[in-house]
């Protein structure tokens, strides 16, 4: 045989390659050891001690790819297992601190939030449970890969969907609701993740129980089989379990000073530090339920959808930045359309007798009588109109601006005589106030700008005055039908927009049985 020669560079190379193929072969028995030394550490079932990671990673993949369906986030649970290297983390850190055991029973209390349990895989969960706690049970390595795996993915996928239904709520409002634009945290993947990573899961899953004290005193309730004054038995229960779906929702004011709108009890609070400084009525845009024709009992199918009337106030929240005294309105397309050229062509000084003015390509029209407008449609308007500053402004005195992509704003009105209805969804979608001076007086507090505010709204202005706010307050519209009041009593108002028929129809499937 003749020798090969070896060139002296190539030696460092080969050693190396030798090298990195030895660690290689001691790290796969590292791997080895490792499983299998953790799970006969954890269950003291002899068969784990030929636990290898080669083995079980197909084991694990065919279990997930079995329950993908089933669970909930499987992306993101998926990524937890990967990113660790698939080694079964949930039973090694888990099983016997009675984390797992922990699981099933937070689980199965989720009636007492007005959920249903038995959607979640408790029993198989507490069955796996038992069976790698009972040291003789599983007879084989293969099934105890099967056991193995199926209880990392259900337990994953059980804890992930219960801290997202107590922390989130289990419905996102922004998918159900066509005029919904308030600011809603819903889960992410990486809070999800660092649900999955944590240390102890009994410390976890009590720390994200709900502790506001409305959702308490409304849980309380609904476990109580209160009846409100007024409704059913049955009407009270769905008021109370839409009522906890929507405390669930993060979306709640944090703000130390805030205005807030709630549109079914038609009033505007200012609140400071958790408590109110200033109510008033207000008058909300008309909605599709105001004569209460569909209730949380008796509802039409159609009513399940949510089909908005075109004058419904949006839910939403912004920033109160300034006021516009005096205001000018700008008529919504809307409005012009249904209205405004329907009394103009009925009356030819009606848009002269309110005040209002006719624009064409951004010119004003200065004979807008002479127009035949008995002959413009909506569909072959081309004018815009305003309403100038005075008595008769729909605006009144006194616009409060904030950015929405509703074009909704607070405001003053001519028309007081709403205010002493009990049914306030009169308006077109903006907010009418009962008490406009007050709502600045609070804004603004005492000086040269609320002096100003208050002197023009007296004085007939031909012009407007804008005045920005000495620190912009936060502004959440709102829809809330039920609470506990400060005495102790559920309040609830009637459902005008049909909003707690839609929400209870999508949570059905998930409600306590």
């Amino acid at each position: 045989m003749i020798p090969i020669p070896i060139r002296k560079h190539f030696i460092p190379i080969i050693l190396s390659t030798c090298l990195i193929v030895l660690l290689g072969l001691q790290s796969c028995k590292k791997k080895h050891s490792v499983i299998a030394d953790e799970m006969f550490r954890v269950t003291q079932n002899e068969i784990f001690k030929k636990a290898d990671t080669a083995e079980y990673l197909p084991v694990f993949k065919r279990v997930f790819a079995k329950y993908r369906k089933k669970i909930a986030n499987p992306m993101v649970i998926e990524s937890f297992f990967k990113k660790n290297e698939y080694e079964p983390l949930l039973v090694v850190n888990h099983l016997n601190n009675g984390d797992l055991d922990a699981l099933p029973e937070y689980i199965n209390r989720l009636n007492e939030h007005g959920l249903d349990p038995s959607i979640y895989p408790t029993e198989e969960i507490k069955t796996l449970v038992a069976k790698l706690k009972d040291k003789t049970a599983i007879k084989t390595i293969e099934e105890g890969y099967e056991t193995v795996a199926k209880l990392e993915i259900l337990s994953a996928g059980a804890l992930v969907k219960y801290s997202n239904a107590i922390q989130y709520g289990v419905i996102n409002p922004k998918k159900i609701y066509s005029r919904y634009f308030m600011a809603t945290r819903r889960p992410d993947s990486l809070g999800m993740l660092n649900t999955l990573g944590t240390a102890s899961f009994k410390t976890y899953l009590d720390s994200i129980q709900p502790k506001s004290p409305q959702y308490l005193a409304i849980q309380k309730a609904y476990r109580d089989s209160a009846t409100i004054e007024g409704l059913s038995r049955e009407e009270s229960k769905r008021y109370l379990l839409v009522s906890l779906e929507r405390l669930r929702w993060r979306n709640k004011p944090y703000e130390p000073k805030y205005v807030i709108v709630n549109i079914p009890d038609f009033r505007l609070d200012v609140m400071e530090d958790g408590k109110s400084v200033l109510n008033m009525k207000v008058c909300v845009g008309q909605g599709r339920n105001m004569e209460n024709q569909n209730t949380l009992e008796h509802f039409d199918d159609t009513a399940r959808a949510d089909k908005p009337f075109p004058r419904e106030t949006p839910i939403l929240n912004s920033v109160i930045h300034s006021v516009e005294v005096n205001p000018v309105w700008n008529i919504p397309r809307s409005i012009a359309t249904k209205e405004i050229i329907v009394e103009a062509a009925e009356d030819r000084f009606y848009l002269a007798n309110k005040n209002i003015d006719v624009f064409k390509d951004g010119k004003r029209i200065a004979d807008p009588e002479t127009i035949d407008w008995s002959q413009v449609t909506p569909n072959n308007l081309e004018y815009e109109f305003k309403q100038r500053p005075g008595e008769d402004n729909s605006l009144g005195k006194i616009k409060f601006l904030f950015k929405n992509r509703s074009s909704v704003y607070l405001h003053d009105t001519p028309n007081k005589a709403a205010f002493r209805k009990t049914m306030r969804a009169v308006s077109h979608g903006c907010v009418r106030l009962g008490d406009p001076l007050g709502l600045a007086t609070n804004l603004f507090g005492e000086g040269a700008d609320l002096d100003t505010i208050s002197n023009d709204m007296i004085v007939n202005k031909p012009e407007p005055t804008n005045i920005g706010l000495p620190k912009k307050t936060p502004i959440y519209i709102t829809y809330v039908t039920c609470w506990v009041d400060g005495n102790g009593v559920i309040q609830y108002r009637p459902d005008v927009y049909g909003l707690d028929i839609v929400l209870y129809s999508h949570l059905q499937p998930v409600l306590a049985k």
